[in-house]
C-alpha cells in the first residue's frame, strides 16, 4: 500500500483530508491514499516554486541538464518495481505500465540531450550593431495530468519545464496517483527544494492551482470542457498555456489496404490499447463499401482474440476501465447506438476472475450500421468500443475528419506510401499516422498536439522548450541594419 504525501519545498507534508485510490479491477482493494490538499497548501507549493525560481534558472544549463538525466536513470531504475503497481492502481496492462515509465525515463533524457542547442542564445551582428536573442524560463509552471497515462504524461510537461530553468507544482489526477507520487519523491534527491513540488486532490485543488497569480505557466492534459475552464482561468493573469486535451481519431482505409491479420492486429492494438482510454487512439473507422463486410470479418476476429482481466496478469491483453465514471459513459454511448440501430457485436475472451463483478470490466464491442449523427461517431468515446463505417468518396471522408471539432490526430492505411503521404496533408490534424495507429506511431522528436478543440500548443521534440520558454532581444543599434529592408 502507497500512502503518498504532498511535496512542497523538499518536504513531504499530510492533509486533514484523503483520498483513497481504489483497484479499478477489483474496487474493494484499497492501494493507498493521497492526500486531499487544503488552499493553504497550494499557496505554500506555488511560493516554494516562485522562491526557488531565480537561483534554479541561473544555474548553468549542464547542471540542469544533469539533474534532468539523473532522474531519467531514477525513472528507469524504478520500472521493474512500480510497473506491476501501476497496472493495479491504473487498470492497464504490464506492457503499457512498463511503456509508461519508460516513456518517461526517454523523454527526459532526450530532452536533456536537445536542450543545449535549442535554448542556445543567437546573436545578430552587422554593421548597424549587435541583437541577442536568447530564451528565457517563464516561472513558476503548474503541470495537471490525466489518469490514462500519469506518468509520462506529467514529465512531456516536467522535463522541458526543469531543464529550462522553470520550477513546477504538479497535480496528478485523483484516480491515478500512487506511482507518479513515488516518483516525484524519489527525484528529490536531484532538484534544490522548491524546485519539484507537488500537490494532490481533487478538482478544487486543480483550480486553485491553474487561478493562482504567481503561476507564469500551465501544462494541462485532459478533457476538452475542463480544458476551456484552464483556459479561460488562465487569461485572467495572461498565463501561458500548452493544452493537450481530446480527439475523435479515425482510421482510414484506403481500397488498397493490406487485410492480413497482422493489420488487423495493428488497427486491434490502435482501437483497445489502454482499453480504449488513449487521447490519440483510434475511434472510429472508415472504409471503403466494397471492401467493408471482409474488413468487418477479419478486424472482428483478431478482436475477438483479446483476453479481458486484471492489468497485472501476464495473461491479459486488456484490462479494466480507470473508474466507475467513464464505464457508465461508455456503456451509456454503446446503449445509445444499440437502441437507435446500430449493430454492436461484443468480441473477446474473458479471463475468469473471482473479481469480475467488483472490477469496471467491459469486453470489445465492434459497432456496424451506426448512424453518422451518434454519439459513438461524432464523440469520443474513451472506452473499448469502436465504430466501423462504410464510404464510396475519400473527399467526403476528409470534409467529415475536417468538419469535427477535434483535430489530434488521423491514420491512414494503405500499400501506396507515397500516395498515403500527400493524402495526410489534407487533414486538419495536429498528427497524421501511416499504418499504424498507436504508441510506436509517436516519435518523441516530432511535434505532438491537437488542432482545433484538440489543444493548444506542442510537446515532444524541441516544440517542448518553445512551450517552456519565452524569447528576449537585447539590442543595441546605432544605425540601420547592414541588409536594406525591403
Amino acid at each position: 500500500m502507497i500512502n503518498a504525501n504532498l511535496i512542497i519545498n523538499g518536504r513531504e507534508e499530510t492533509s486533514d483530508r484523503t483520498i483513497d485510490v481504489v483497484s479499478p479491477a477489483d474496487i474493494r482493494i484499497l492501494l493507498g491514499s493521497v492526500p486531499d490538499a487544503a488552499p493553504g497548501q497550494v499557496d505554500e507549493a506555488v511560493a516554494a516554486a516562485a522562491m526557488a525560481f531565480p537561483e534554479w534558472s541561473s544555474r548553468p544549463l549542464e547542471e540542469r541538464q544533469g539533474a534532468l538525466l539523473a532522474a531519467a536513470g531514477t525513472i528507469h531504475d524504478m520500472i521493474e518495481e512500480y510497473a506491476p503497481i501501476l497496472s493495479r492502481e491504473n487498470g492497464k496492462i504490464l506492457e503499457e505500465s512498463h511503456v509508461d515509465l519508460e516513456f518517461a525515463s526517454g523523454i527526459c533524457g532526450y530532452t536533456a540531450g536537445i536542450s543545449a542547442e535549442i535554448l542556445a542564445d543567437q546573436q545578430i551582428r552587422d554593421t548597424g550593431g549587435t541583437t541577442l536573442i536568447r530564451r528565457r524560463p517563464i516561472g513558476p509552471v503548474a503541470a495537471i495530468t490525466p489518469w490514462n497515462f500519469p506518468v509520462v504524461l506529467a514529465f512531456m510537461k516536467l522535463a522541458p519545464a526543469l531543464v529550462a530553468g522553470n520550477t513546477v507544482v504538479l497535480k496528478p489526477a485523483a484516480n491515478s496517483p500512487l506511482v507518479l507520487a513515488e516518483v516525484i519523491r524519489a527525484l528529490q534527491q536531484h532538484f534544490p527544494p522548491g524546485v519539484l513540488n507537488m500537490v494532490t486532490g481533487g478538482d478544487a485543488v486543480g483550480e486553485a492551482l491553474v487561478a493562482h497569480p504567481r503561476i507564469r505557466k500551465i501544462g494541462f492534459t485532459g478533457g476538452i470542457d475542463t480544458g476551456r475552464k484552464v483556459m479561460a482561468a488562465a487569461a485572467r493573469d495572461i498565463k501561458r498555456v500548452t493544452l493537450e486535451l481530446g480527439g475523435n481519431d479515425p482510421a482510414i482505409l484506403l481500397d488498397d489496404v493490406d487485410l492480413s491479420p497482422e493489420t488487423m492486429r495493428q488497427i486491434v492494438k490502435g482501437a483497445f490499447a489502454t482499453t480504449g482510454q488513449v487521447c490519440f487512439g483510434l475511434k472510429r473507422i472508415y472504409v471503403p463499401t466494397r471492401i467493408h463486410d471482409r474488413f468487418v470479418e477479419a478486424f472482428s476476429a483478431a478482436v475477438d482474440e483479446i483476453v479481458v482481466g486484471p492489468g497485472d496478469d501476464p495473461r491479459v491483453t486488456m484490462g479494466p476501465l480507470n473508474n466507475a465514471q467513464q464505464k457508465n459513459l461508455v456503456e451509456k454511448i454503446v446503449d445509445d447506438a444499440r437502441s437507435s440501430g446500430a449493430t454492436v457485436t461484443t468480441l473477446g475472451q474473458r479471463l475468469d476472475s473471482a473479481a469480475w463483478d467488483h472490477g469496471h470490466f467491459m469486453m470489445p464491442s465492434v459497432v456496424t450500421a451506426a448512424d453518422p449523427r451518434l454519439a459513438i461517431v461524432e464523440e469520443e468515446q474513451f472506452g473499448p468500443v469502436v465504430p466501423v463505417l462504410k464510404y464510396d468518396e475519400l473527399d467526403d471522408v476528409i470534409r467529415l475528419v475536417n468538419q469535427s471539432q477535434y483535430g489530434l490526430a488521423a491514420s491512414i492505411w494503405t500499400s501506396d506510401e507515397e500516395r498515403a503521404f500527400l493524402l495526410g496533408r489534407r487533414f486538419d490534424t495536429g498528427s497524421v499516422f501511416i499504418n499504424s495507429h498507436t504508441f510506436t506511431s509517436l516519435d518523441p522528436r516530432a511535434p505532438f498536439g491537437g488542432a482545433k478543440a484538440s489543444g493548444l500548443g506542442r510537446e515532444f521534440s524541441p516544440a517542448s522548450l518553445d512551450s517552456y520558454t519565452e524569447l528576449q532581444t537585447i539590442s543595441r543599434r546605432i544605425g540601420p541594419p547592414g541588409p536594406p529592408l525591403s
